[in-house]
This record gives C-alpha cells, sequence and structure tokens, in this order.
C-alpha cells in the first residue's frame, strides 16, 4: 500500500499537466500504452484462464480467447450483432436472443459490453441461459470509465456499476453462492483513466491498491449450477 501522504492546504495543490478541460486523449489509452482497465482485466483472465476451455463464446470478438484460452479451447464462438466492425459466427443481441440454443457453452467471456445494453437484465439472463450446466462466465464493467462516444452515437451508453449492483444483478440470476465479483482501482487510477493516461505511465505499486471508495473497474465470475 502506498505510504499516506500529507494533505497540501487549499490553494496549494499543483495540477501541472492535468490541469486542463480536455483528456490528454480520447482513444482510452490506447495511443499511449496499454489502457488502465485492460491491465484489469488482463490480470483477471489470467488468473482464470483455466475456466476458458471447452466451447467458448466471446461477446465482440475473440481476443481473450485466444490470449488464454490455449489447447483447453475445443471450440470459439463470437456473438454479436451483425455491423461492419464485427465478424461474429453467431449473429445475436443478447435481449433478442431466443435461437441461440440453451446450455450451449462451456464458457461465456463478456468485456465491457453490459454498459451498452440499456435492458441489462434479460441480457444476463440469455447468458445464463446459453451457459452450461457447470460453465463459467467471466465478465468485466465499468464503474468509472469515460463515454465510448463510437458505441454511443450508434446504439447507447447507459450503465456504470459497483461491486454492490453487479453483486446483485448478476446473483438475482445465476444466485449469489455462485458470483465472485471484485473491484479495481484508486483516485489517481481513476483520474488517470479518465484523462486517457495508459497502465504504463503509473507504478506498479499505484495500480494495485485498491481503494473500496473508488471503484474503476469491476469483474465478475459467475457459474451456472
Amino acid at each position: 500500500m502506498p505510504n499516506k501522504q500529507e494533505t497540501p492546504g487549499v490553494g496549494l495543490v499543483h495540477m501541472g499537466d492535468l490541469r486542463r478541460l480536455e483528456p490528454l486523449t480520447r482513444s482510452f489509452g490506447y495511443d499511449r500504452g496499454q489502457p488502465i482497465d485492460r491491465y484489469y482485466i488482463e490480470k483477471f483472465r489470467s488468473r482464470d484462464a483455466g475456466d476458458i476451455s471447452g466451447h467458448v463464446v466471446e461477446i465482440g470478438d475473440d481476443r481473450y480467447t485466444r490470449m488464454f484460452g490455449g489447447e483447453g479451447v475445443t471450440r470459439s464462438d463470437v456473438l454479436d450483432q451483425d455491423h461492419p466492425d464485427s465478424s461474429p459466427t453467431i449473429v445475436a443481441d443478447l435481449t433478442r436472443a431466443d435461437h441461440v440454443a440453451s446450455d450451449s457453452f462451456d464458457c461465456i467471456i463478456i468485456t465491457q459490453t453490459l454498459q451498452f445494453i440499456y435492458d441489462i437484465q434479460t441480457a444476463i439472463c440469455t447468458l445464463h441461459r446459453i451457459l452450461k450446466p457447470g460453465g463459467v462466465l467471466l465478465g468485466s464493467l465499468p464503474a468509472q470509465s469515460p463515454i465510448c462516444r463510437y458505441d454511443m452515437d450508434r446504439w447507447g451508453d447507459y450503465w456504470r456499476f459497483t461491486s454492490a449492483s453487479v453483486q446483485r444483478l448478476f446473483g438475482d440470476i445465476f444466485k449469489p453462492a455462485n458470483v465472485q465479483v471484485e473491484a479495481y482501482g484508486n483516485v489517481l487510477v481513476a483520474t488517470a483513466f479518465f484523462y486517457g493516461m495508459a497502465a504504463e505511465e503509473l507504478t506498479t505499486e499505484e495500480l494495485e491498491f485498491n481503494d473500496r471508495d473508488v471503484e474503476t473497474l469491476i469483474t465478475v465470475r459467475a457459474v451456472k449450477t
């Protein structure tokens, strides 16, 4: 944990390069290095890589199936709506996916997606339905994040979450005992993320300190029994 720092008095805070009305970049840090939220997402995926096996479906693209799945993956699919920036093997909207068979997948990976779905409870019900009994869902959701203008202008950017809301949303459907939720971040991480800074611009100690009152990213592991 970083050492407790002395709090400067009013008027003595030095803002430096951060005294600006617009972020350094609007690309979430991609053009400076690894986005800060991806630092936590990839840490979570790496830790639970053993869950990424069997028939895996990833929402949007297969980035993390390829990165962490390995030889345990027997079949890989991508589920997404039909739009020019995606190449899904399963075309579906998670709120209207009756054509996707129930109990189909051993693992579902859904990364930074649910904030773009207004009817989020229906989407989570679909995810539960298409997961095989014993299957695992690995998800991440933003607690604090800039609006994604690309998505906002096309289908909407609706939600930000807390660890409590994620536990409730998934626990109501998967049952609370089957849901593990973790929160990551602190005031420096949140500030850097909003400015568009990259993970490489913070130290490991700064990234690894989690403040319960300043959540930036939420991860969820849910098992269907």
